[in-house]
């Protein structure tokens, strides 16, 4: 069955990302960390669901990323590679999993692909893991890289401010991205840096980008799901667009039950055997 405004039904790859860009098609990728929500945006349209270590915030209500583990994300990515029949299914590498070298990178990189059924991971990091996504990538693992802020380095930066404003650290987000693509991963996610920034970034490299708070002239965009269905409540950057009110609209079916099952209301004569 085609999705909602999709009718190439053919599983999407990395290698279609790259298509898409050259072809000038915006790439959207939303997050999902379940089975049952995986199916909804699989079956909706979505080019790819990457399986975020912000399953930390969104599914556990940990203040930061850096608790999630291997086993944590390889449970989520399972949960929706089964899901998942076309978008190209990308899961985070958990903070901790790389970054302590090339051995430890690849052992977890293959055990991730192997016990999730997932189609490629993502790593934040530029020149700094370029050994380790090196390794990852010839044991023939896609990679998609990640730049801008790094929520695995908040205690790092202190701050989720929005990065690479300073020409510096501008300079060196451009380095890191040519080196990425260069290396051989397929894409690049760039998170709330200058719109200016990510539109150069865009234009200088031959992998698609996916912008989440980098502006619009991005190859595609991505959102956590939780936050754009308006389930999560007093988060409200100025990149993210609600496109539903699903707290209040969950809130009042709930209310609803409950006061049916109060009432004696539910369940009724035809609801029961």
């Amino acid at each position: 069955m085609a999705g909602y405004l999709v009718s190439d039904t053919r599983k999407v790859t990395t290698h279609r990302f790259i298509e898409m860009k050259q072809k000038g098609e915006k790439i959207s990728v939303l997050t999902s960390y379940d089975f049952t929500t995986a199916g909804i945006v699989d079956r909706a349209g979505v080019d790819g669901i990457l399986i975020g270590d912000s399953a930390s915030n969104v599914m556990v209500g940990n203040q930061t990323t850096l608790p999630m583990t291997v086993d944590q994300m390889i449970y989520h990515a399972r949960s929706v590679a089964n899901a998942v029949k076309r978008a190209l299914v990308i899961c985070d590498m958990p903070f901790g999993s790389y970054q302590t070298g090339v051995h430890d990178g690849v052992t977890n990189a293959i055990r991730i692909m192997k016990e999730s059924g997932c189609d490629a991971l993502k790593m934040e990091g530029g020149v700094e893991i370029l050994d380790t996504i090196k390794g990852i990538l010839d044991a023939g693992i896609p990679v998609m890289g990640h730049l801008g802020l790094t929520p695995q380095s908040i205690n790092k930066f202190g701050t989720y401010a929005v990065r690479a404003k300073e020409e510096k650290e501008a300079e060196k987000l451009l380095s890191d991205a040519h080196a990425l693509a260069e290396v051989g991963c397929f894409g690049i996610t760039l998170e709330k840096v200058p719109a200016a920034l990510a539109e150069k970034v865009t234009n200088e490299i031959g992998i698609p980008t996916i912008g989440i708070g980098a502006g619009g002239k991005c190859d595609g965009q991505v959102l956590v799901i939780a936050d754009m269905l308006g389930m999560t409540q007093g988060f409200s950057p100025r990149f993210l667009r609600r496109y539903a009110d699903l707290n209040s609209v969950m809130t009042d079916a709930i209310g609803r039950y409950v006061t049916d099952v109060k009432s004696g209301d539910f369940p009724n004569e035809s609801e029961s055997y």
